[in-house]
This record gives structure tokens, sequence and C-alpha cells, in this order.
């Protein structure tokens, strides 16, 4: 049950958007357990973001949401590979991404609870 939003000041056409989801679909398997198969992706382009007071450039902050706990290691590898993506496809540089993890205990799908 992981759930990716990307907030960015970057134009994402319907390709790019496509492109984002393939990529954020592999990388999330840097958590054990967790596939494409279940997760949730939300692209915000052409957001108004500042980074360090500054927008100058373009930027970009990521959310990941997990179903359990959120190892460092993982984690790591994740900051790492999402970092790459959006350079990638949208020339991002690393040093203006964030990247937050939250691990949750209960997460609702289809009227429950897992």
């Amino acid at each position: 049950m992981p759930y990716i939003k990307l907030a960015t000041t970057a134009k994402v056409d319907d390709a790019k958007a496509d492109a984002l989801k393939t990529e954020f679909g592999k990388a999330i398997e840097s958590f054990p357990g967790k596939t494409e198969q279940w997760l949730m992706v939300n692209i915000a382009p052409e957001q108004n973001m500042w980074f360090r007071g500054d927008n100058s450039a373009d930027t970009a902050m990521v959310d990941v949401d997990l179903l359990g706990s959120i190892s460092r290691g993982a984690s790591e590898k994740m900051t790492a590979a999402l970092c790459e993506i959006l350079r990638a496809e949208l020339g991002i540089s690393p040093d203006r991404v964030y990247v937050k993890y939250t691990g949750f205990s209960d997460w609702g799908w289809n009227g429950g609870n897992f």
C-alpha cells in the first residue's frame, strides 16, 4: 500500500507523467514486499515552490507513504532512485529535491483496513 506524491515546479506532460509512474513503480521495490501492483501515484506539476528562498530552478517534493515501518537502508536506496528519476525525466537537480517518508500502522482500502 505505497503512495507517492510528487509536487514539482516542472511542467509534466502525459508522456512524462506515464514515465514517472513507471519509474516510481520500479523504485518502490526498494522496500521489501512493495510493488507497483498496489502503488498509487499523484503528480502535481507546475506548483509555486521556493527552495532556500529561490524559485529560479525546478524543484520537487516527494512524499512516500507506506503501510508498515521504513528501514533506513531502503529509504536511502529509494531517495537515490527518486533523485535519479527526477533528474532523468524532468531535469531537476538532486540538490533541489526533498523526499519525506511516513510509515503507517493502519491503512484503509475497499471499506476496511489492512
